[in-house]
């Protein structure tokens, strides 16, 4: 109660207050209202990645998972803006439009998140900056399954804090969609999702651009995905996938990395191409798979004059897995193996490569249909570090149908990039002498599950060792790269969604959403020592959401957020998507992002924009 008192006090001087209020009113007539059953029954979606599934009733781990309806449904026009409106993600944008974003989880650094694209690891060894450049559009994904805690023992390093898995969707049947939208500040998108299946073979090719000349000097930009993806399964028993993919992005970068220099120019282009095959037969899995991600950056102080100061960074990953299991009258056994080459090739960070070697084994067993018990360990060869050990344990008890307890503990660990490593500029020096980080985390929680209701409530502890941060001694000092001595994080994050079915004249409200996350940080390092990133995290993040249908044929929905970082001062934003329903083959949409005008910066020196109108349509076609 006292974290909520602080919040109402900090937003009684803010004109999103009594948004927040009407939003969120609501939530308390949750248990009267009736409900809706045609909407999709929560329960029945499963956990996905490299290693043995569960349903969502089964999962041991602090996990949200967005459809593709509620994707659909957001004011959002890119991946990070679609992940801006999850409690407990903190996402700190230097532009709009899928251009750059630092995705951070539970108060970790964005160096500390995993991305996956179905299971397919996408981290940049040059820099998490570019964790993000991911080639997929928002029609192409079927659901983002986020694990909120460590996910070390699963995944492997760089899934420290937290770990998201992007799903794409291959339809059964033959569909064209296409959307495009305009809005101010000349900014125009349009995209493609095709499906095209033809008899065992089913593939789906889908393609995005966005357009902009920026709502400042020096914001325009110009983004660009590209994406085919097929799947071919001969027999019951093998499954073949193949996935390409493209990603470019041009854009004016001002207040990005300083504000010295408001002419800053970056562009990047990624490619990822991936190819598995799945053996099922009775109660044995085994999955092989290989891929290939390269990225290309090339970074400008000054746009027009390349030669004034000019950063190109290429780098190159290649990597291999084996992943399997098997179902026993014991539990079930999953095991497998990586390895992993990262190579760099730049005129600032030098010409590198290091390689890594991974093994993993867990055991899953459920004890009288209520105690469900997942216990492992991934163990990482280095050509840096040499070998390290993650264990990890996660217990989960059903008390009844709908409530469960869950808990688990594990270690997490992180290598630096290669610009924590090597990078030097005028205000920056490297440390080659970089320790990797590593981290204990104990979480414990809560959750109900029925039909459409969820509710769930977490702690986390974090006891966090050699963390990576920029430090200097003076204004005028370098910015250098240092392992901090500890840093102790502790959390707590409440949220809640429900379906609806409440209707009062011609206005229907179909679902609500609260979702709130405190997370404090005590950072033991010297006295006198300034830090850039250690204390930037969420002190205080509130979550809420409503989505109505008017007269049935339209949809209204609204989110509103509310932040307050630790070293930052607190803001609050409202964002609203309409979109006509009347016909299920074309539907017009209008999004309105920062309704209230707020003046508000997420990251670096970059000021974000005020209010800003899209408009546009998308059109579907089927067989």
């Amino acid at each position: 109660m006292e974290q909520l008192h602080y919040i109402q006090k900090k937003l009684s001087g803010n004109r999103t207050y009594w948004m927040v209020v009407i939003l969120c009113f609501p939530i308390y007539f949750v248990p009267f209202a009736q409900t809706d059953s045609l909407q999709l029954n929560i329960n029945e979606i499963s956990i996905e990645g490299n290693r043995i599934k569960q349903d969502r009733q089964q999962n041991n781990q602090n996990t949200y998972i967005l459809t593709k309806e509620e994707i659909q449904s957001l004011p959002a026009r890119s991946l990070q803006e679609v992940l801006q409106f999850v409690s407990g993600v903190d996402v700190r944008q230097r532009g709009v439009g899928g251009v750059q974003a630092d995705i951070s989880i539970l108060g970790g650094s964005f160096e500390q998140t995993l991305f996956l694209l179905n299971g397919v690891k996408l981290s940049d060894p040059q820099t998490g900056h570019h964790a993000m450049n991911i080639p997929i559009p928002l029609e192409a994904i079927e659901r983002i399954e986020i694990i909120k805690g460590p996910a070390t023992r699963s995944f492997g390093q760089n899934a420290f804090s937290g770990a998201i898995n992007i799903v794409t969707k291959l339809g059964q049947e033959q569909q064209l969609s296409i959307s495009s939208f305009a809005g101010d500040f000349s900014t125009f998108g349009s995209s493609l999702f095709l499906s095209l299946p033809i008899k065992k073979l089913r593939q789906t090719i889908s393609g995005s651009i966005d357009i902009s000349k920026g709502y400042r000097f020096n914001s325009d930009y110009q983004v660009g995905n590209l994406h085919y993806e097929a799947a071919w399964k001969p027999g019951k028993s093998h499954e073949w996938k193949a996935l390409v993919a493209y990603s470019t992005r041009d854009f004016g970068a001002n207040g990005f990395y300083t504000d010295k220099f408001p002419e800053q120019w970056e562009a990047t282009q990624t490619l990822l191409g991936a190819l598995s095959h799945t053996f099922s037969k009775k109660q044995f899995t085994l999955q092989t798979r290989g891929y290939y991600r390269s990225n290309q950056d090339e970074f400008r102080l000054k746009k027009s004059v390349p030669s004034f100061y000019t950063n190109l960074h290429k780098t190159a990953v290649y990597a291999g897995e084996i992943n399997g299991n098997f179902t026993t009258t014991k539990g079930v056994i999953g095991f497998g193996s990586e390895v992993r080459q990262e190579v760099i090739a730049s005129s600032n960070l030098g010409d590198r490569n290091r390689t890594f070697y991974g093994l993993y084994v867990e055991y899953s067993k459920s004890f009288f249909k209520k105690l469900d018990v997942n216990i492992g360990i991934h163990s990482t060869y280095y050509s840096f570090y040499q070998w390290k050990h993650f264990p990890g344990i996660d217990l989960g008890y059903k008390l009844s149908k709908h409530h469960r307890f869950f808990t688990n503990y594990g270690l997490s660990y992180r290598i630096p990039t290669y610009t924590e490593l090597f990078y030097t500029d005028l205000s920056t020096s490297s440390n080659p002498d970089l320790l990797p980080e590593q981290a204990k985390t104990l979480q414990a929680g809560w959750v109900y599950l029925k039909n459409k209701l969820r509710l769930s409530a977490s702690y986390f502890h974090r006891n966090s060792e050699n963390l990576i941060d920029y430090v200097r001694e003076t204004p005028v000092s370098k910015w250098v790269p240092v392992n901090l001595g500890q840093v102790l994080f502790d959390g707590v994050e409440i949220s809640g969604e429900q379906g609806l079915n409440v209707q009062a004249f011609h206005v229907r409200l179909t679902s609500v959403s609260l979702g709130y996350t405190f997370i404090s940080a005590n950072v033991i390092q010297q006295e006198g020592i300034e830090s850039r990133y250690a204390l930037n995290a969420l002190r205080h993040q509130l979550v809420g959401g409503m989505r109505f249908e008017i007269m049935e044929k339209l949809t209204l929905s609204t989110k509103v957020r509310f932040l307050e970082r630790m070293t930052d001062g607190s803001y609050g934003l409202l964002d609203l998507k309409m979109e006509t329903t009347s016909n299920k083959d074309s539907r017009f949409f209008l999004e309105l992002t920062n309704v209230t005008n707020t003046d508000y910066i997420e990251s670096g020196w970059v000021q974000m924009p005020g209010r800003w109108i899209k408009i546009g349509v998308t059109v579907k076609v089927k067989k």
